[in-house]
Order: C-alpha cells, then sequence, then structure tokens
C-alpha cells in the first residue's frame, strides 16, 4: 500500500473508466462522517487519503455526472486524454482494464507499470487483451517487495527510422 500510495501521490490526476472509478469510489471515498470504515487497517488509511483527495478524470458515456473531485469526460478519449497530457505537471495514473487497452491501442500510455503478484488465478480478465498490435516495451524500473510481488515498470520502445 506504501508503494502504491507514493506512486499516486506523484500523478497529477488519475483517469479512470466508469467500472473503475465506481468500484474505487465505493471502497476508498471517505465517509461524510470523517471517519474512516472500521474495515480499514490503519495501514490503509494513508493510501484511502490519498485517492481520496485525488484530481479525477472518469471515461463514461452513461454517467451523467461524476463527483469526488472528478471531472466526467465524453465525447473523443484520444483527444480529451491528448489535451490533458499537454497540462504542465508529472502525468496521469490510468487505471482499470477497459480504458488501458483503448489508450494503448491510441498510442496514448508512455509508461506501464505492473504489480506481479506471486499468485496463479486461473481465470479473471486478460490484462490489454485484444490489443491490435504488439508493442516492444523496455524496463525502466524494478522494485521487488518482501511478499515476492514485483513492480515493474516500462516504455514503449520506438521505432526509428
Amino acid at each position: 500500500m506504501r508503494y502504491w500510495t507514493a506512486e499516486m501521490a506523484r500523478a497529477d490526476a488519475l483517469l479512470f473508466g466508469r467500472v473503475t472509478y465506481e468500484m474505487m469510489e465505493s471502497a476508498w471515498r471517505q465517509p461524510a462522517t470523517g471517519t474512516w470504515p472500521d474495515w480499514m487497517g490503519e495501514w490503509e488509511i494513508p493510501f484511502a487519503e490519498t485517492i481520496d483527495r485525488a484530481k479525477k478524470y472518469v471515461v463514461s458515456s452513461t454517467l451523467s455526472g461524476v463527483d469526488w473531485n472528478a471531472e466526467l469526460v465524453r465525447g473523443d478519449v484520444g483527444q480529451a486524454v491528448q489535451w490533458l497530457k499537454q497540462e504542465p505537471g508529472e502525468g496521469l495514473f490510468v487505471g482499470g482494464v477497459t480504458l488501458p487497452l483503448a489508450l494503448t491501442d491510441l498510442g496514448l500510455i508512455d509508461e506501464y507499470e505492473f504489480l506481479v503478484q506471486p499468485v496463479l488465478a486461473g481465470h479473471g480478465p486478460t490484462l490489454l487483451a485484444g490489443l491490435r498490435e504488439r508493442i516492444q516495451l523496455e524496463l525502466v524500473d524494478r522494485h521487488e517487495f518482501r511478499s515476492g510481488a514485483v513492480a515493474v515498470r516500462y516504455r514503449p520502445t520506438r521505432a526509428t527510422a
């Protein structure tokens, strides 16, 4: 949690699709009472506080509105993300399954970060399933955790003429 808290804090904003936004909001939005729920461990509170206060953009054609420090993104997602990327700052943190695939196909992701857990699930969505073309990546950073998990960060390699 400390790792993802720091990563999220580096971003200028979070970019989610509807499903990820709703899932994150239901888990990490601070209750109106100002008191975090009993199920949340003390070690999770810094992450909760970071995601709660972060600026968020939500890509959705079905939501009529958003709050939780969020702004709705409609229309051409490629144009919207290109505009957001031109804003000054460190960058956007993109989460989810469907939205990263769409942004990858549009060539709009500058870095990929994967957290590999030492668990074989045998089911669930396949990351970036349906990608239109193969993308070569170069390793930028690697962080090993005591749990055996590994965070790896890659950049797409650009073909040189």
